[in-house]
């Protein structure tokens, strides 16, 4: 399964080195909250997974069934929405649009919208889960 190391980088605000895989990438905040914008937050991150999720699993699916899937675009907002259960709080919404490029039927159209929530990380998001969280000490040098 996958690992990520997520490392602060110490004067540089909110500023995080992420290393996933042989991949680094950099996560930072917004200046309105203290970090220097050197990266996209952890919300825009969550997003990026879902969106490059639905992408290749659609991409897959039509490979596999040599579909005319010729491009995908995946654009996806979060927003905070009323709770239908309990109107004095506010919920997040993850709005996903998916916008596909081929000579694709009605069906293939109709099947590839329900692929979409069966990529992974659309699972995990949704699905039951379990995070564990331990705390180490470091020993200061």
């Amino acid at each position: 399964m996958a690992s990520v190391v997520v490392t602060s980088q110490p004067n540089k605000g909110l500023r995080h080195e992420i290393k996933a895989g042989k991949h680094n990438l950099v996560a930072d905040a917004g200046t309105d909250i203290g970090g220097n914008d050197e990266g996209p937050d952890p919300h825009a991150l969550m997003l990026s997974a879902l969106g490059a999720c639905t992408s290749m699993t659609l991409q897959l699916f039509a490979q596999k069934r040599s579909w005319d899937l010729r491009k995908v675009v995946v654009t996806l907002t979060e927003e905070q929405i009323v709770d239908p259960e309990n109107e004095s709080r506010k919920i997040p919404k993850i709005v996903r649009t998916v916008e596909v490029e081929g000579e694709l039927t009605p069906e293939q159209l109709d099947t590839l919208r329900s692929i979409a929530d069966k990529c992974p990380i659309h699972k995990l998001l949704t699905g039951s889960k379990e995070i564990s969280t331990s705390l180490n000490a470091l020993v200061q040098k």
